[in-house]
């Protein structure tokens, strides 16, 4: 075999590969997909809403019941409690709960409508459900609402911590301290009371989930405010899970990229809506259901009773 053999064979594995990477670096149109259903793709509608939103005012409309999710008694005869479950990714962790067995209590702010299709999804299911009105911000309505949750279940084995608050600014000097306040009471000090409230309930095998963000990790130029939250959500899931293992509560977190829901729209505007979710490598943001089952995941005993302190990227590809 000659040198200038060789030479030659290099130079036509040179060119196929040159072709090849010239066809990957072609555009593909539309986002990915591969559920179990196909998805809606932006550009959506162009829409705003006040805060604090209203689930089925969005166009599209949220996909959060998982048709083809078969439960299997994975949280049977469970209580959870769930903060911000009126809507987006809480009303969907609401029903996958009961699907596999649990009853449920959510909080909500004031969206009444919201709060009331989620207590008639759930029931849907054959399970329980109880809406609870209130503030996280306030402590003593955390208490209220823990106790209230015991009394009408009799127990509580899961607390999700899912309420927040967010508005973009774009500029550091227009972030109010009344803003800045809002989004750390909210977010931080919700989830705070919430789990003081809650730890005397829980016994050995219980769970704490908490839902951070990927801005957490990578911050975000607008949310200098949400994003600190969201970092401090996931340190307080680890020292909280540390500080817990003696009495067998398991604490972790999830932490989704964008995800349909009220949240977004009732910041953004309507023209960012428009491409909400476009910028991950998936092309498009999260459904609910797409993000409901790592919360069964994580709160069933079955499934993750060796998992605690961990942060769950559900990112789109990031």
């Amino acid at each position: 075999m000659t040198s200038s053999f060789t030479a030659a064979k290099q130079r036509e594995i040179q060119e196929q590969v040159a072709e090849a990477d010239e066809q990957e670096r072609a555009p593909k149109e539309g986002a990915m997909q591969a559920g179990a259903r196909l998805y809606p793709e932006p550009p959506f509608p162009q829409q705003h809403q006040d805060k604090p939103g209203d689930e089925d005012a969005l166009s599209p409309p949220t996909y959060y019941d998982a048709p083809y999710y078969i439960g299997s008694g994975k949280l049977q005869d469970k209580v959870a409690l769930i903060t911000g479950g009126d809507s987006g990714i809480g009303r969907s962790v609401a029903v996958l709960f009961a699907r596999e067995g649990a009853d449920v209590a959510i909080v909500h702010l004031d969206e009444e409508d919201d709060a009331a299709a989620t207590v008639e999804a759930v029931k849907r299911e054959g399970r329980r459900c109880w809406a609870i009105k209130g503030d996280v911000k306030d402590s003593n309505f955390c208490r209220q609402a823990v106790a209230s949750t015991v009394y009408q279940f009799g127990k509580l084995d899961i607390l999700v911590n899912n309420s927040a608050f967010q508005v973009h600014t774009h500029d550091i000097v227009d972030l109010t301290e009344d803003h800045f306040d809002e989004t750390l009471k909210t977010n931080l000090y919700g989830y705070f009371h919430m789990a003081r409230a809650a730890v005397p309930h829980l016994k050995n095998g219980s769970a704490i989930i908490n839902t951070g963000s990927v801005t957490g990790f990578d911050g975000e130029k607008s949310l200098l405010d949400y994003s600190m939250t969201k970092g401090g959500i996931h340190a307080f899931t680890k020292s909280l899970a540390s500080q817990l293992i003696p009495k067998g509560i398991r604490v972790n977190c999830v932490a989704p990229g964008p995800v349909w829901s009220p949240l977004n729209p009732s910041d953004k505007d309507a023209e960012e809506v428009a491409q909400f979710g476009s910028g991950v490598p998936m092309k498009r943001p999260a459904q609910p259901e797409e993000i409901a089952p790592a919360y069964v995941f994580l709160a069933s005993p079955h499934c993750s009773s060796f998992i605690t302190g961990e942060i769950l990227p559900i990112v789109g590809g990031y």
